[in-house]
This record gives C-alpha cells, sequence and structure tokens, in this order.
C-alpha cells in the first residue's frame, strides 16, 4: 500500500548519487594531481624551477656594473633573502 510512496525518493536521487560520486572522485584526483604539480614543478631542485626573483638579479647587475659597493649588496641581498 506505500510502496509508491517509498519508490519516489530512489528514483529521484539516484541520478544525482552518481553526479555526487564523481564529483567525489574528481575531487580525490585533483588533490593528488594538484599537490604533485607542485611538488615537482614549484621546488628549487625542480629542473622546471621558476628561477629568483628578478630583484635578486636586478641587485646582482647592479654589483656587477659597480653601481653599488660591497658592503651595500651583501646588505640588500640579505634583507632579499638571497
Amino acid at each position: 500500500m506505500f510502496h509508491g510512496w517509498l519508490i519516489w525518493p530512489i528514483l529521484f536521487w539516484g541520478p544525482f548519487h552518481g553526479l555526487f560520486s564523481l564529483l567525489v572522485v574528481i575531487l580525490i584526483f585533483s588533490l593528488i594531481f594538484g599537490r604533485r604539480r607542485y611538488y615537482y614543478y614549484d621546488h628549487p631542485w625542480s629542473w622546471r624551477y621558476r628561477g629568483r626573483s628578478p630583484g635578486l638579479d636586478a641587485l646582482e647587475e647592479r654589483y656587477a656594473r659597480g653601481e653599488i659597493p660591497r658592503d651595500e649588496y651583501l646588505q640588500k641581498r640579505h634583507d632579499m633573502g638571497g
């Protein structure tokens, strides 16, 4: 007597269960491969490392051209974290 009343929630939520499961799988893979990209491409030991900061490169160029003395160069390099 209540079979029709009990079946409609199952029929309604059935397709959404598949979509929810798919979203969970996509989330897991994105977390795994997102961390993988960080570890392989953004670390200094990586062969695809982007390099140092442009400010440090400009400071070294100024020192090489003789625009700043050694003490000032070392202090600024230390301040920049290089």
